[in-house]
Order: C-alpha cells, then structure tokens, then sequence
C-alpha cells in the first residue's frame, strides 16, 4: 500500500471484529478513521496516533454526515470497510417488524449507502477498495438467525454486481463471510447453547480469531489483491464444508 492508498474508513469499530481491524491497520500505518455508537469506546481507541479520527454516530441515520467527517480528516477515503451490523436470534414467527426494519437498515441500506458515497472519489483516483464483512451464516444458512442470514446472503449479490460496475476504475469489492469468531456475541446472554457444544460443530473444533480477519482484509486492500474482486471468501475454520 503506498502512501497515497491507506485511508481507511472502517465501521463498527468499537468491539469485536471492528475494534480489531482498526487496531491491526493503525499497527500496520494505515490513516484510520473510525465509526460506532460509542462515544467512549472511540475516545479509547483514538489514543493511536494512526486512527486520526473519529465519528460516533447512527449508521441507520447518518451515514451522509459519517462520510463527510471522515473526508474532512483523511481527505479522500481508499478503503471503506463496511462492518457494523445487528444479530437477531429468534425463530421467525418471533421476530418483530422492528427487528426486520433495524436489520435492513444497518446491515443493508448502510453499507449500500457508504458505497454510492465513497465510489465517486475512487473512481477519480482510480483506486479504491471495498471490504464487506458479511457472515458464514449468508452462506450455509443458521437455524433462529433467518433475518440476520437474509441480510448477509445479500453481500454475495452485491460485491459481484458493484465489482462488475466499478471493475474499470482499479476498484475491487470482496466479502469476508467469518464462521463463529471469538468476541463477545458467542458468548453473549442471547446464545442458548455452551461453547463447549458450538465448537463440536465446527471442523477444526476452534473459534475463528478476529486478527485473522485483520490479516486477511488488509491483503484484500492491498494493491497485490487487485486481481480479486466480486469474491466471497469464506474464513470460517471449516463450517462452510459440510
């Protein structure tokens, strides 16, 4: 990555998967600028001299406003990793309008919206990189997680249709689909089985580690990964297997 290609806007940074691909693309000098909810999560992880920004805000409302703060301070934004999203785990008869509204915001709507206002300044600059991070469960399905499933399927339609768009203008669009990664949401109140039995199911009998979503989407935004794109790539410890 040269110094005119590392700034990086990552969403739901605060936590879990995103709070890790921000700290591993400041470790690895990225300008990074970063978004979630909290206030003083952000605060925290700002204290890196390579995060030079942040914006706390609602990506189901803000996403215009997110883009333009992140521009103010990089200048021009090169990687745009769309990872903020919702889980809902409930048979389907028990999920409420709400939930479908909330998830179909955040997990869709915001991602399509930071594209359409992130794709103009690439296309300029002829470079840019898109990284969504979607789930093994829009791939193989998950039983009680038929909302949240619908919504990350919804990336493999999308990167192959945005990279066939924007092919053209040295931009790739990829999709991570992580399998059960070891952060707080597998072992949250809302899971109804011990971790002991989840990773029983899973082929190498272990979590996925958030730095190996890190790792892997720092070499999608590589320009060594310019030959992939439109791409789903499963980093799930063997899930998507059987």
């Amino acid at each position: 990555m040269t110094e005119e290609n590392n700034n990086v806007l990552i969403t739901g940074a605060s936590k879990g998967i995103g709070l890790v691909l921000a700290q591993y693309f400041a470790e690895n000098n990225f300008n990074v600028f970063v978004t979630a909810r909290s206030v003083k999560s952000l605060e925290e992880l700002s204290k890196n001299p390579n995060i030079k920004g942040f914006y706390a805000c609602d990506l189901t409302k803000d996403c215009l406003f997110l883009y333009q703060e992140a521009k103010k301070v990089l200048g021009h934004i090169d990687v745009l990793i769309n990872n903020a999203g919702a889980y809902v785990c409930a048979e389907i008869e028990k999920t409420t309008d709400e939930d479908i509204k909330n998830l179909i915001k955040l997990n869709l709507e915001a991602p399509y919206k930071l594209c359409r206002l992130v794709i103009p300044d690439m296309k300029k600059r002829n470079f840019g990189r898109i990284i969504n991070i979607g789930s093994i469960s829009g791939i193989v399905g998950e039983a009680y997680a038929t909302l949240y499933s619908m919504t990350k399927s919804s990336f493999v339609g999308f990167s192959k249709a945005l990279a066939l768009e924007v092919a053209q203008y040295g931009i790739t669009v990829n999709t991570i689909h992580p399998g059960w990664v070891d952060t707080s949401l597998i072992h949250g109140e809302n899971m109804t089985f011990e971790d002991r039995e989840l990773i029983d199911t899973i082929p190498q009998r272990r979590f996925i580690e958030p730095k190996e979503i890190a790792v892997l989407a720092k070499y999608l935004a590589s320009p060594d990964a310019k030959g992939m794109t439109g791409q789903s790539i499963n980093l799930c410890a063997g899930i998507s297997m059987g």
